[in-house]
């Protein structure tokens, strides 16, 4: 695919959604971390469900630490792996509040030392919560990429790189997002909703679902 061709991708997107957000509710750094710790193999439906009842309690690293593994538990425990999640999300708050002055870090290394972080969390805790110009790779950006042909890649790594390479700099702050809303609602895993495509006729798939 051209640059141009990639060009005109994100022009139509910027223009669909000027603004696009994640789906996941938060108000500072520190919710969204916890919130994307928790998202692991789980929907941002229901890990919504569960913070607005956490949330309201317990919003910081010293909230959070001092309710313990098991009071954690009760606030999660509709979300899938929620124990080992509880634990990690523990560990992440006491680090925060020992380390670093209960302050989320802004930089990948120091995200990354964090238990249940890793560089896609990073990469989206750097890009939503602080406007960093990252790219998380999840499982809908990377079939994104690969089957319209933006930044096909073998892994997901590779994708992030191609990505983070081919994409405009003007659209690079609100790619991510775009991306995996694309992917959540119209390239979708099974079948994708090639109809309802606003890049239908940019996209390099080769088994488009056009009756």
């Amino acid at each position: 695919m051209n640059k141009e061709k990639r060009a005109e991708i994100f022009r139509r997107f910027e223009v669909a959604n000027p603004h696009p957000k994640t789906e996941l509710e938060y108000t500072t750094p520190f919710e969204l971390l916890a919130a994307v710790l928790l998202s692991a193999q789980a929907t941002d439906k229901g890990v919504n469900l569960a913070t607005r009842k956490l949330f309201p309690v317990a919003n910081t690293p010293d909230a959070i630490a001092a309710l313990g593994v098991e009071g954690l538990e009760n606030y999660i425990k509709t979300i899938g792996l929620y124990k080992s999640k509880a634990k990690h999300l523990i560990q992440t708050c006491e680090i925060l509040r020992d380390k670093y002055n209960s302050v989320v870090p802004q930089d990948r290394e120091a995200l990354e030392s964090l238990p249940g972080v890793g560089r896609k969390t990073a990469n989206v805790i750097l890009n939503t919560a602080f406007g960093q110009l990252t790219m998380a790779v999840d499982t809908h950006i990377f079939r994104v990429s690969n089957r319209t042909g933006i930044a096909p890649g073998k892994n997901v790594l590779e994708v992030e790189k191609r990505l983070l390479k081919f994409i405009p700099t003007e659209f690079m702050l609100n790619a991510h997002h775009w991306l995996i809303l694309h992917g959540r609602y119209v390239c979708k895993a099974r079948k994708p909703d090639c109809q309802q495509c606003s890049i239908i006729d940019l996209c390099e798939f080769k088994q488009k679902t056009i009756q």
